[in-house]
C-alpha cells in the first residue's frame, strides 16, 4: 500500500505542477484559442488534482481503496477547442514562438502522465485501481494527442489541413 500511496503522492505533485504551467500560459498567451486549450486543460489538471487528492486522503484513512470515491472525472473537451481553433482560423492571433515551446513542454508533460498512469495501472490488481489510473491514462493520452494536433496546426497549417479534410491535389 504504502509503494501506490507514494505513486499517488507523485501524481499529485504532477497535476499540481501542469495546472500551474497551463494557468501560466494561458494568462500569457495572445493567441485566443490557444488560451481556450490551456485554460481547458487547466481545469481538467484541477479535477484530476481534487479527485486524487480526496482519494489519498482517503485511501491515507482507511488503508484500502475507498468505495466512496467516484471513478470518473470529466471527459477531456480539447478536441472540441482544436475544432473550434481550425474553423476560426482567420480570426486567431498568430501564435509566437512562447506558444511553440509551451506546447512542446505540454507534450512531454502529458506523454510522460499517460505512461506513468498507464504503468501504475499494469502493476495493480484490484479492478477498481486499474480502472480508475486506466481512465486517467487515457485523458492524460487524449491531451497528448490534441496537443499534438495543436503543434502541427501551428507549425505546418496547410499541411494540416490537407490531412484533416482529407483533401488531395486533385480535389477528391
Amino acid at each position: 500500500m504504502e509503494e501506490r500511496l507514494n505513486a499517488l503522492k507523485v501524481a499529485l505533485d504532477n497535476e499540481l505542477r501542469e495546472h500551474e504551467f497551463y494557468l501560466n500560459n494561458a494568462r500569457r498567451t495572445r493567441n485566443e484559442m490557444g488560451r481556450a486549450m490551456f485554460q481547458q486543460i487547466a481545469g481538467e489538471e484541477l479535477e484530476h488534482y481534487e479527485r486524487l487528492k480526496q482519494l489519498s486522503q482517503v485511501w491515507e484513512k482507511s488503508g484500502k481503496w475507498p468505495e466512496t470515491v467516484p471513478l470518473q472525472v470529466k471527459q477531456t473537451l480539447v478536441r472540441d477547442i482544436l475544432k473550434d481553433m481550425v474553423n476560426n482560423a482567420a480570426a486567431a492571433e498568430k501564435s509566437d514562438a512562447g506558444d511553440l515551446e509551451a506546447l512542446r513542454t505540454a507534450i512531454d508533460f502529458e506523454a510522460k502522465g499517460a505512461t506513468y498512469y498507464a504503468n501504475l495501472a499494469a502493476q495493480l490488481t484490484d479492478p477498481r485501481e486499474k480502472a480508475f489510473f486506466t481512465m486517467l491514462a487515457d485523458i492524460e493520452h487524449e491531451h497528448y494527442a490534441s496537443l499534438k494536433e495543436t503543434e502541427e496546426y501551428f507549425t505546418n497549417p496547410a499541411g494540416y489541413y490537407q490531412r484533416t479534410e482529407r483533401s488531395g491535389l486533385d480535389g477528391a
